[in-house]
């Protein structure tokens, strides 16, 4: 099927930042095949659609979350990253697979409709009686219609051992290994236009041992996957590891062979300019996620340092435990205003922010050659905002409109083709349904 987008003011994201005031953007089977300025050409049979007064965008990229933590929300929500995790630690041990399954749907839901078209999942509990929690987020991917990249995350080193969550939810290494041989058996795609890919994903410095870091990176590059772990969040972690292994967290990941293009890091706050030289310099990427180093009270990224670097930077929501609105494009706003605190008005553009929100997040998954610019080629992955409402159309440029003021509303969102939104309504899931099932879950693990 065919379907061209007519009328609408198109931001690419290319690389020479290519802008059309007004221009049109083609799609058939799933790929874009045309981009330009004025008006579409005439294409029988295709499904025209009149977009006068939006903004065509590449769909946004969600490179960090943890869709469990949608049945945990506005708990320890006056605590630091720490105390936080120890509060939560518990209750996380009582997931189930349909826990996990209603988060992720609620989860993904919330995404879609704030014009995210891929999204990572960094999912590292794993209850001995949970069942497959794994299985159920790629489940709820599908059914919503997301581009999926989750993350088969582990943690074995437990309070007794001098890390911090409880032996209720470790694993042995031997088992971890071989669950992400699993799940890349039985779920990863390489192959291009891919929906769903699997990486691996140890947790954090103070959840998981040395051989397991190393292991992991030498297993997934055997495999031919990405690898993803939290890393430079709060001072408290630069501390355990100076405590724990006498350097920093950036000479830690070089320890342990985890520097690389095949890598990339949640949050990355506290890092030195040697740091970000560092990283960046090995091609490692870092899912930058400002409102939830807000709520947490973690600190600001730096941002501006990151992208001077020209390593790869991607935007990040985090889990809904640590940032209860779970939407994407509010995230844009956050990010430039944050870099903004940190480094004075010329911190962070609006541009800057819609490309760590696209192009960048697609090279933190390895796949900017598929998505995160309208080119010819990619995937149709793309969203198309309302600007010309009455909370918009008085600003003459539609980024700004995007970035600075109120989310716009979303008039279609389409990924590898497919209508997922229209008019702000989910397509492929019954919201309302989501809700309460959701509320169901939560209730029964709050009671538990």
């Amino acid at each position: 099927m065919t379907t061209v987008i007519d009328g609408c003011a198109v931001a690419t994201v290319d690389a020479a930042g290519t802008e059309y005031s007004r221009g049109h953007v083609v799609v058939s089977d799933g790929v874009i095949v045309a981009v330009g300025s004025g008006p579409a050409p005439a294409i029988a049979g295709a499904d025209r659609v009149d977009a006068a007064g939006c903004l065509a965008t590449p769909g946004l990229v969600n490179t960090h979350h943890h869709l469990y933590q949608w049945a945990t929300r506005a708990v320890s929500v006056d605590d630091g990253l720490f105390t936080w995790l120890t509060t939560l630690y518990p209750i996380w041990a009582g997931i189930t697979e349909a826990t996990v399954g209603a988060a992720a749907r609620a989860g993904l839901a919330r995404l879609a409709l704030t014009g995210c078209t891929t999204s990572t999942d960094h999912h590292y509990v794993f209850p001995a009686a949970g069942g497959d929690v794994l299985g159920a987020t790629i489940a709820a991917a599908a059914e919503v219609g997301l581009r999926f990249h989750p993350t088969r995350g582990s943690m074995d080193l437990s309070e007794k051992d001098g890390g911090l969550p409880p032996d209720s939810v470790v694993q042995p290494l031997e088992e971890i290994l071989a669950a992400v041989d699993a799940a890349v058996a039985q779920w990863h795609d390489p192959s291009p236009g891919a929906m769903v890919r699997i990486a691996a994903a140890p947790c954090s410095p103070f959840s998981v041992t040395r051989d397991l870091m190393r292991e992991s990176a030498a297993q997934a590059r055997q495999l031919g996957i990405r690898l993803h772990t939290h890393l430079a969040e709060t001072h408290d972690e630069d501390e355990y590891c100076r405590d724990k292994f006498g350097m920093t967290p950036v000479e830690y990941l070089a320890d342990v062979d985890w520097l690389g293009p095949d890598v990339w890091l949640a949050h990355g706050v506290h890092l030195s300019d040697a740091d970000v030289a560092t990283v960046a310099g090995a091609g490692t990427g870092v899912a930058h996620c400002p409102s939830s180093n807000a709520r947490l009270g973690s600190g600001i990224a730096p941002v501006a340092a990151l992208v001077a670097a020209g390593g790869p930077l991607g935007l990040g929501v985090d889990g809904a435990a640590s940032q209860e609105n779970g939407g994407l494009s509010d995230e844009l706003r956050q990010a430039l205003f944050a870099a903004r605190l940190r480094y004075g008005p010329s911190g962070l553009t609006a541009r800057d922010t819609l490309r760590i929100a696209t192009i960048g997040g697609a090279r933190c998954l390895g796949r900017a050659d598929e998505i995160g610019s309208l080119e010819v080629g990619k995937r149709a992955d793309l969203a198309l905002w309302r600007v010309d409402g009455p909370f918009h159309s008085d600003i003459v440029d539609p980024v700004d409109a995007l970035v600075y003021a109120s989310p716009p509303p979303l008039a279609r969102l389409y990924v590898e083709g497919r209508e997922i939104v229209r008019d702000d309504r989910l397509q492929t899931l019954d919201v309302e349904a989501a809700g309460r099932a959701l509320r169901s879950a939560a209730q029964a693990l709050a009671a538990r």
